[in-house]
């Protein structure tokens, strides 16, 4: 079962993880949703396969009031991300969905119309939330040729979105690394197919690799803090990726 857990909390300012599900279907990757909270708005990050909604809907619900929810972000396409969509907008119409420009027309095919999206340019931009600021940063063709990453520049959390993801085995179930050294290897193979530019991968970690993070959350897997986030960076880097 999917539970919320929160990582950052500063007064009204929160970060929430909804966790892995060592209960989920074999035949679905599992996935991590992260909810950013300033004041009485949030936004609702990667939410989700329609598959896994209940669980995520229950999960939030559960310590918080989703209704507060007033956008979600899709870091790209892919179904496990955003197919979810369409529920939630069910839940509440209102809700805006931030993406890159370049799916505007795709993603309209989960749910939603012209009211619905707000297009993000390649160079990135950013949003209020509450009174927070939140980046959104460029990660193209990571996997995604249209890809974004979200950074807030006061929790000092990056969402990664696919990168530093990693398919861990079901024994394994940390909210953190542990052991960098165990866990990388769970997440070679992922990142050698699935990201398909070196160069871009290079630019992402001369980007991000210039600001202060002192946790970096992918999609998949465990949560990357402290000195581990610049070892993945480091690691990332030096990996020759689009490969099979």
């Amino acid at each position: 079962m999917k539970k919320l857990q929160f990582i950052y909390e500063n007064g009204m300012h929160k970060w929430a993880v909804i966790a892995r599900d060592p209960d989920k279907p074999n035949y679905i990757i599992d996935t991590n949703e992260y909810l950013l909270i300033s004041g009485d708005e949030a936004i609702l990050m990667d939410p989700g396969g329609m598959e896994i909604f209940p669980a995520v809907f229950s999960a939030i619900s559960e310590q918080w009031d989703p209704r507060k929810i007033t956008a979600l972000f899709g870091s790209h396409q892919d179904p496990d991300i955003i197919s979810s969509l369409q529920l939630w907008l069910e839940f509440k119409p209102e809700l805006k969905c931030y993406m890159s420009w370049l799916w505007n027309s795709f993603i309209p095919h989960f749910g939603g119309d012209n009211t619905t999206f707000i297009p993000l340019p390649d160079q990135g931009s950013s949003v209020k939330i509450g009174g927070l600021d939140v980046n959104f940063v460029p990660a193209h063709y990571l996997h995604s040729s249209g890809n974004f990453h979200v950074y807030d520049p006061v929790a000092k959390i990056l969402f990664s979105g696919d990168v530093g993801a990693a398919l861990l085995p079901v024994e394994q179930q940390d909210m953190f690394v542990k052991d960098f050294s165990r866990h990388i290897k769970h997440a070679e193979k992922f990142h050698t197919r699935w990201m398909g530019s070196n160069s871009a991968k290079n630019d992402w970690c001369e980007r991000v690799g210039k600001l202060e993070i002192d946790m970096l959350c992918p999609q998949h897997g465990a949560i990357y803090q402290g000195e581990d986030v610049k070892r993945f960076i480091d690691w990332f880097y030096s990996l020759k990726v689009g490969i099979i």
